[in-house]
């Protein structure tokens, strides 16, 4: 039987055209960035002829980007007048506190994009053949550092206020792959008894000890410099984070970093997780589940873990248990596990 008489649809070649012409997206996206296109609007040009003003770009290619940014959903249309959608004045206004637009420095760079022209060759080896991120200093992490801080303010924040919702308790915080440093300061931000010592690369902590200092936390923000594999973490910590750092690796090597953070622990500690969590199925949440594809080619071996798959890999690093809690309106998931 033909699949259009099971389904009661004639088959269409929409999709393949969309996936195909699907860089297309990510380019006006992007150049609407470089553009201040949105920021241009937000500020009041709404017709092709003065965003073109106020972008210095030709009014035909303001148009056309438009509109077509418009079909995407970034923008509204009516008549000749352009106008923001709720989304891209939050994020992508640039006078917005939640402008997002920096994190296309990181996820276009060559360090990631180019890899995925490299696909067929990877989905075959079942991952990078050849992976340089994880060597000492590489500068694409002080690039993700300042990039991505705008896309990680809101869950720093809300993953604080769940964690320690009490905020009155002096804590004894250690952030893992601490990156710009935004999670371990939003503890420290909301609760003065809380000290935090960050682990990353060295040029990778003057970017999270930057942010420490414009926070007011200095003084309470240490530095640990080094592979998070290698350097001694010390003890008695009653916090562990683990933040967008397990998709990186395979099981094996996140049980080893897992055994390393548990040790770190005080008795009664916990580590507290933010991942991108696929349901068990591994195709819902769509963007939390797609994030395996982003591991595969970008990494040896790395991949979005299940909550099934987390709480085992805890369990054999030899916690006691752990449970997973949604954080809305993000994308991603907390797993907290208990010593």
């Amino acid at each position: 039987m033909a699949p259009e008489a099971q389904t009661g649809k004639q088959p269409s070649p929409a999709l393949v055209f969309d996936t195909f012409n699907g860089y297309q997206r990510t380019q006006a996206l992007k150049t609407a960035i470089e553009l201040e296109l949105f920021t241009a609007i937000g500020e009041g040009n709404s017709t092709a002829k003065a965003i073109a003003e106020r972008c210095r770009a030709s009014e035909r290619g303001i148009r056309i980007l438009s509109d077509f940014l418009t079909i995407m959903g970034f923008l509204t249309k009516q008549g000749n007048n352009y106008s923001l959608t709720l989304d891209s004045a939050m994020f992508l206004d640039k006078r917005s506190p939640a402008y997002m637009g920096t994190i296309s420095n990181f996820i276009l760079s060559p360090h990631i994009k180019d890899n995925f022209d490299r696909l067929t060759e990877t989905v075959r080896n079942g991952g990078l053949s050849v992976e340089t991120a994880f060597e000492p200093d590489h500068p694409m992490w002080v690039e993700f550092a300042r990039s991505m801080q705008p896309m990680m303010a809101m869950p720093a924040q809300l993953m604080a206020q769940l964690v320690d919702s009490e905020k009155d308790q002096q804590l004894r915080v250690l952030d893992i792959a601490a990156g710009h440093g935004l999670y371990g300061i939003a503890f420290a931000k909301q609760n003065p008894q809380v000290e935090v010592t960050a682990v990353d690369w060295p040029k990778v902590l003057e970017v999270a000890q930057e942010n420490a200092a414009a926070a007011g936390v200095a003084d309470r923000y240490h530095l640990n410099p080094g592979s998070a594999f290698d350097v001694d973490y010390g003890s008695g910590y009653d916090l562990v984070l683990l933040t967008n750092f397990l998709h990186h690796f395979d099981k094996d090597t996140c049980d080893t970093l897992l055994r390393k953070a548990r040790a770190s622990l005080a008795d009664g500690g916990r580590a507290a997780t933010l991942e991108f969590v696929p349901n068990d199925d591994r195709v819902t949440p769509p963007q939390a589940a797609a994030f395996s594809m982003q591991m595969l080619g970008g990494t040896a071996s790395g991949d979005a873990y299940t909550f099934a798959e987390l709480e085992q890999m805890f369990q054999r690093a030899g916690f006691a248990r752990s449970e997973m809690h949604e954080l809305p309106p993000t994308i991603e998931r907390v797993v907290i596990s208990h010593k």
